[in-house]
C-alpha cells in the first residue's frame, strides 16, 4: 500500500467517484488493505482475463471505468478501461498500454488528472461555444456585404487569439493535493 493512498481515495470519494480494488494478492491481504483505505467494493485473487471481465461487466451496466495499475498484469484491464491510468515507475508494459501514465507513483495524482481533464473538457467546450458565437454573427453580416473583408479578417484573428488565451488559462490551474504542488 502506498503513503497517499488512503488520501487519494478520500480525494476520490470527496468528487463522487466511487473506487473498487481488484487485484491479483489474496482476499484477507486485499479486505485488510481495503478496510484501511476505505474502499467497500473488493474483487481479489483474480487474473489479468478477471479483471479484463469485471471492466467491461462494469461497462456494460452504464459505469465510466478507469483502471490505475503498475504491472504488467494490469496492462489488459487498463487497456479494457474507458481511461487506463499507468502509475509512473511501474511495469513498461503498463505504461505502453495506457492512455495516460502519471509522472510519479504518487495515488493522489489520480484525482489530480481527472480534475486537469474535467478542466480541459470545459475549456474546448467554451471555445466551442465562442467560435460558434462568432461564426453565427459574422459569417452573415460579411455574407451580406455588411461587414469589410478587412475588418472580417481582424474579427477572425481576434476569435482566435481569445480561443488560444482562453486555452493558455489552463496553465495557471496547479491542482488542489499536495501532490499537484510537489515537484
Amino acid at each position: 500500500m502506498r503513503e497517499s493512498a488512503s488520501e487519494a481515495i478520500a480525494e476520490l470519494k470527496a468528487r463522487g467517484i466511487e473506487t473498487f480494488m481488484l487485484t491479483g494478492d489474496s482476499k484477507a491481504a486485499a479486505e485488510a488493505v481495503a478496510a484501511k483505505l476505505g474502499i467497500e467494493r473488493v474483487l481479489a485473487e483474480v487474473l489479468p482475463e478477471a479483471k479484463v471481465a469485471e471492466i467491461e461487466r462494469l461497462k456494460s451496466e452504464g459505469s465510466v471505468v478507469a483502471m490505475v495499475g503498475d504491472g504488467v498484469n494490469d496492462a489488459p484491464a487498463l487497456a479494457a478501461a474507458d481511461v487506463g491510468m499507468a502509475m509512473g515507475g511501474g511495469s513498461d508494459a503498463a505504461m505502453a498500454t495506457a492512455p495516460v501514465t502519471l509522472m510519479r507513483g504518487d495515488p493522489r495524482l489520480v484525482a489530480e488528472a481527472i480534475d486537469l481533464s474535467r478542466r480541459t473538457s470545459r475549456k474546448i467546450r467554451e471555445n466551442l461555444f465562442w467560435a460558434f458565437i462568432y461564426n453565427l454573427v459574422m459569417l452573415p453580416l460579411a455574407a451580406s456585404g455588411d461587414l469589410s473583408p478587412m475588418l472580417a479578417g481582424a474579427a477572425m484573428a481576434l476569435s482566435s487569439v481569445s480561443v488560444v488565451g482562453n486555452s493558455l488559462l489552463l496553465r495557471l490551474w496547479h491542482g488542489s493535493s499536495r501532490a499537484g504542488r510537489s515537484a
